[in-house]
């Protein structure tokens, strides 16, 4: 991870980290999930954690606008992580079903099959698309 995350002074646990829209920037925001995640002590969630990342910052340098995004990781729970990434599009994405040709269109599957549960908030600036991951242990005590 980058110098550039930092830690949430207040509230739940979190880092957060601005990054260029920039298709480079899906390899960073994995990179700081698997810190995170490690430094939380929750290294069975850093597959899915990165997979799910590395859709929504991809979905942002597709979709969005802007130069920026900002990804966060805030531990939500006893092993429940959520991760947010915040564009300056108003563009909610919709989930659709791609051609078996087709390389691009599956991200939001992804991040549906990885998460316990996603969305998006529209907000001044643009919007927010979330998804909270729970490891398998605390999904079983429910």
């Amino acid at each position: 991870m980058t110098a550039t995350a930092r830690p949430s002074a207040v509230g739940r646990p979190a880092y957060s980290q601005k990054l260029c829209r920039k298709p480079q920037s899906a390899a960073v925001a994995r990179q700081m999930v698997r810190t995170v995640l490690d430094t939380w002590h929750l290294s069975q969630l850093v597959g899915e954690a990165e997979h799910v990342a590395s859709e929504l910052v991809a979905n942002a340098v597709d979709h969005a606008c802007g130069r920026y995004m900002r990804l966060t990781v805030t531990r939500v729970g006893e092993g429940r992580v959520r991760l947010d990434v915040i564009d300056k599009s108003h563009d909610k994405p919709a989930p659709r079903i791609p051609e078996p040709s087709e390389e691009h269109g599956r991200g939001l599957a992804v991040v549906d099959a990885f998460s316990r549960t996603w969305g998006v908030e529209i907000l001044d600036v643009g919007k927010r698309v979330w998804a909270e991951l729970e490891s398998g242990a605390a999904e079983g005590d429910q």
